[in-house]
C-alpha cells in the first residue's frame, strides 16, 4: 500500500483534493478531524490537557475550544505542549487506520501540519496544494467570516508554502485557472495507480 501525505495552507483547496481523490475510490484519513475527535474523547489527552491547564478545559464531558485556542493562541510552550500530547494520539489512531486499509494499493492523509506533526515520515508521498495568497485569504473568508487580518494571523503560524512545496513531491495548483482532476489523474498515473 501506497500512502500519500495531502497538505496545504488555509484555504489552499486541499480538502477539496481530498474529496477528489476519495471521489475516485482511494480513502482518505483526515487528521484535522480525527484530531478533533480524538480530543474530545480520549481519557489520555482530557487527563494531560486537565493537568495542565485545569479542569475547566473540559466542561459538561466536552473539550472547551474555545478556552484551548486562547490558552494555545501566542504562546509557543502551551501549544507545543498540546501538540505534544495530541499528536502521538492521532498517530496512534491514523496506524490503527491504515492497518484496517492494507489491502487498498493508495489511501491519503490530509493533513494541515503534514510537516509539523511527524506525519511526513509516515508516508511515501507528499503532495502539496497550492494557491495565491489572495485567493486563499478571499476563501477563508468566505468560508468562515473572518476579517482579512485574522486570516493573516492564522496564514503566519502555519509553515510557510515555499518551504511546504519544497518538502513535497508534487505540487497541485488550485488558483481557479487551472483544472485539478487532471493534475491529479497526472499523479496517480505517475504512481500507477
Amino acid at each position: 500500500m501506497l500512502i500519500v501525505g495531502l497538505t496545504g495552507g488555509i484555504g489552499s483547496g486541499k480538502s477539496v483534493v481530498a474529496g477528489l481523490f476519495e471521489t475516485l475510490g482511494f480513502p482518505v484519513y483526515d487528521s484535522d478531524r480525527e484530531a478533533k475527535r480524538i480530543t474530545a474523547t480520549s481519557p489520555v489527552i482530557r487527563n494531560r490537557l486537565s493537568e495542565r491547564f485545569g479542569p475547566e478545559i473540559y466542561s459538561e464531558n466536552t473539550l472547551n475550544k474555545i478556552l484551548l485556542s486562547s490558552l494555545l493562541f501566542g504562546n509557543e510552550k502551551n501549544l507545543k505542549f498540546a501538540n505534544s500530547v495530541i499528536h502521538p494520539e492521532v498517530m496512534k489512531d491514523f496506524l490503527q487506520w491504515t492497518e484496517q486499509h492494507q489491502g487498498c494499493r493508495l489511501t491519503i492523509v490530509e493533513s494541515a501540519i503534514l510537516f509539523e506533526s511527524g506525519f511526513d515520515k509516515r508516508v511515501d508521498i507528499k503532495i502539496s496544494v497550492s494557491a495565491p495568497l489572495e485567493l486563499r485569504i478571499e476563501r477563508v473568508q468566505r468560508r468562515d467570516g473572518a476579517t482579512k487580518e485574522a486570516v493573516l494571523a492564522r496564514i503566519s503560524n502555519q509553515m510557510a508554502e515555499e518551504e511546504r512545496n519544497g518538502k513535497s513531491d508534487y505540487i497541485i495548483i488550485n488558483d481557479n485557472c487551472r483544472a485539478i482532476l487532471p493534475q491529479v489523474e497526472k499523479i496517480l498515473n505517475e504512481l500507477a495507480c
